[in-house]
């Protein structure tokens, strides 16, 4: 009967190693319990800044980059990373209410960089790992990887004259 009862009591508790023990009458007595708690993955990404590239010169391809913060806490911090755009099914597209502007955007899993992996919206770009060891990287360099946002001049000589606005977005998500 009693080993009935510890067999229940070990399924009732699926993939724990723990067990307390309870102590016996004397002049002591020891009990010990087990402790465990899970840590979820988690990242976070900082140090972001909108990009305004100002009036262009068209027949000339524009450029903009910045250096970001990534952090994740998993095993080699390792992260992917996901971007899509404001335009029609997520694509990388700025407009003036009624025309658009296509552009491009790169990452580079350093920071300091002026060219990187091309995006595609919404298809993560894996196997990326930080070097931050603090989510705003405050204990670390201030940033750990590279955003590349480009326009062709084809592009930039095809639009009609305007202001033009949109916005990219960036998911990390754990690896």
């Amino acid at each position: 009967m009693k080993r009935a009862l510890l067999a229940c009591s070990l399924v009732a508790i699926p993939g724990s190693a723990l067990a307390a023990t309870q102590g016996t009458k004397g002049s002591t007595s020891t009990g010990s319990v087990g402790i465990s708690a899970t840590i979820p993955q988690q990242v976070q990404i900082s140090g972001l800044t909108d990009i305004s590239f100002g009036t262009v010169d068209p027949s000339v391809a524009a450029s903009q980059n910045e250096n970001v913060c990534v952090w994740s806490n998993t095993s080699g911090r390792a992260y992917q990373v996901t971007a899509t755009g404001s335009g029609a099914s997520n694509a990388f597209t700025l407009t003036d209410g009624t025309n658009t502007l296509i552009y491009s955007v790169e990452w580079a899993g350093t920071s300091g960089q002026t060219s990187g992996t091309a995006l595609t919206s919404g298809t993560a770009l894996t196997g990326l790992s930080s070097s931050a060891t603090s989510p705003t990287c405050a204990a670390d360099a201030s940033s750990t990887a590279s955003l590349i946002v480009r326009m062709s001049s084809a592009n930039l000589s095809a639009a009609v004259a305007n202001t033009y606005n949109g916005t990219l977005t960036l998911v990390v998500a754990p690896q």
